[in-house]
Parts: C-alpha cells; sequence; structure tokens
C-alpha cells in the first residue's frame, strides 16, 4: 500500500512540472545548409533535423548549389542551379524527405531571402531575369510558375524581402545605387503592391564596423505575432540579430550574447527562433534554438561541418 501510495505521488508531481499545454501546440522541424569541402565542386547541400537536433539527413545529395531560404508549413523551398550554368539560380520545392523535388518557376533568382503569402501561393523574391534587369522584387505564383515585377529601378538593389504577416506590406533591404559603396543597404517598408516606400532603419555610420564587409541591414524577418521586425547588422565588429518596430519608433538589440549571430527564422507561432550563431571570427557556424520566453539557448548542431547555416523551420503536419 505504502508502494502504491509513493507511486501516486510520484505521478503527480512529474505531471506537475510537465508543460501545460492546450493540446494544440504546433510541432516543428528544421532544415539548414551546410557545404561540402571539396577541391573541384561548390557543393551546398540541406540538411533536415527534429526539433531538438536529433535524426540529421541530407535531403538533397546533389553537387549543385542547394540552399533553403524559406519554409511554409511541411513545403520546403530552396534555389538550385541544378541543370543551368553554375550559380544560375532558379526555386524549386520538395517535402521534408527531399522526395517530390520540382521546379517551381522559370525566373531567375538572385542569392536572396523569400517570403510568402496566401497560404503559400504567392512568394516574393528578389530575381534577375535579363542580364540588364537584376535584385529586383518580383511576385511568383508557387502553383503554375506565373511571375509579375513588382520594382523596377535597375540602379537600385532590392534584396530579401518579407511578407508581414498580414501580407499587406514587405520589408526590403534596399539601395538606390547598387554601385555606391559607401552608403549601406537599409531596411524599407512598402506596400504590397510595391508602392508607398519608406525608409525604417538607419545604421549609425560613426559605429566601428560601418567600414567592414557585412550585412548593415539585412535578412529581415517579420515576427508572426508581435510587432516588430528582427534582422541582421554588423556592429561592433560582429554580427547580431537586432529588431524595429514597423513604425521605426522603438530599436533594439534582440539576442544579447558574445556570439556572433545571422540569419534566422521564427516558428510560426512566434515562440522559437532558430538562427546560425559562431565566434566573433566566424570560424565555423552552428545552429541554436531559442525560447523566446525564456530566452534559453541550446546548440542544434556539432562539429561535422564546418558551414551550418540559415536555418528555417517547418511544421508537421498533425
Amino acid at each position: 500500500m505504502k508502494y502504491l501510495v509513493f507511486m501516486a505521488l510520484a505521478i503527480l508531481v512529474i505531471s506537475a512540472c510537465k508543460p501545460k499545454g492546450t493540446g494544440n501546440e504546433k510541432l516543428y522541424t528544421i532544415a539548414y545548409n551546410i557545404h561540402i569541402p571539396d577541391t573541384t565542386k561548390d557543393d551546398w547541400e540541406i540538411i533536415h533535423m527534429n526539433f531538438d537536433g536529433s535524426g540529421k539527413k541530407n535531403i538533397i545529395n546533389n553537387d549543385d548549389v542547394a540552399w533553403t531560404y524559406y519554409a511554409y508549413k511541411d513545403r520546403l523551398f530552396f534555389i538550385s542551379d541544378r541543370d543551368t550554368a553554375y550559380r544560375h539560380f532558379f526555386l524549386y520545392e520538395t517535402d521534408t524527405d527531399g522526395n517530390n523535388v520540382r521546379k517551381v518557376s522559370d525566373l531567375r533568382l538572385e542569392d536572396s531571402w523569400m517570403s510568402s503569402r496566401n497560404n503559400g501561393k504567392e512568394m516574393v523574391v528578389s530575381a534577375r531575369p535579363d542580364r540588364y534587369t537584376r535584385l529586383q522584387l518580383f511576385i511568383v505564383n508557387t502553383e503554375d510558375g506565373t511571375y509579375k515585377q513588382l520594382t523596377n529601378d535597375t540602379a537600385a538593389f532590392y534584396r530579401d524581402p518579407c511578407f508581414s504577416p498580414d501580407g499587406k506590406q514587405i520589408v526590403v533591404s534596399y539601395k538606390k545605387n547598387k554601385r555606391d559603396r559607401e552608403t549601406p543597404e537599409e531596411l524599407y517598408l512598402m506596400n504590397a503592391d510595391g508602392s508607398n516606400m519608406r525608409q525604417l532603419t538607419h545604421y549609425p555610420m560613426d559605429n566601428p564596423s560601418a567600414k567592414e564587409y557585412g550585412y548593415k541591414a539585412g535578412s529581415a524577418k517579420w515576427h508572426p505575432t508581435e510587432n516588430f521586425i528582427s534582422y541582421v547588422s554588423k556592429q561592433d565588429g560582429k554580427n547580431s540579430i537586432f529588431a524595429i518596430t514597423p513604425d521605426g519608433t522603438r530599436q533594439w538589440k534582440l539576442v544579447d550574447n558574445p556570439k556572433s549571430e545571422g540569419w534566422h527564422d521564427w516558428s510560426s507561432d512566434g515562440k522559437w527562433l532558430t538562427y546560425n550563431g559562431s565566434d566573433a571570427a566566424e570560424s565555423r557556424y552552428d545552429i541554436f534554438l531559442l525560447n523566446w520566453e525564456t530566452k534559453e539557448v541550446k546548440q542544434l548542431t556539432d562539429s561535422t561541418y564546418k558551414s551550418q547555416l540559415a536555418p528555417v523551420f517547418l511544421e508537421k503536419l498533425k
């Protein structure tokens, strides 16, 4: 009898220590990019892993340059130069096992982040449809591959576009003159039709890193549930993730630690942040997971590869 009472109490204690959920929590996996060291090929592959870092699997296994910049639910989108010239990128889609690979569109893309709206049907991308038109925004229909041009200023560059959660606005890294090496790119907001463009960030030009190579304002991500935009900026000698409200009234450093943080993604419920991090010298890159509520950080990768970059969340559909 004493044993049964003890076991009952133990079960009650263990149950009380478990997170109290509604049963409707989303389940996630993560995909990220790795470089395969090779003297003859520029081989980039995509690894898919479980939320806790287990079960890592190369799902591409192709000697192309393949890189994922975006996922919607269980759909993984990636750019690739397979079946074309070196680093002539086009958009592809696959599932989490690397099966059912399909070319989404014949629009040639820039090496840039992207985003979607309307349940993944419309994607905003930075593209280069011909030799005279580069780093311009297009909307791609991911079902039939058709596309329409959103910007048409060949002197400027538009990179790393991201839709707002309601799909009505786009945040983008923009520079008025892409050949100007003295003026940094900044984040700009525009309406989803390309109108009403206005500057959001202002890089501190007195910062020690102002003349160094690296993002000044790039790789922007709109938080799914809170009213801010996260982005990467090199300041004080290292890349860090910063945040700014859409009206520009508040700006702050999002992750404050001695490591260098870079490309990142938010889970669709806004509860998790995954990013690639490294020491300040960026001698190697690992994938990290941050609990947005507790700020607890967990490293998900090991030393198998030197370059492990640009993680994105996928959803496990129930």
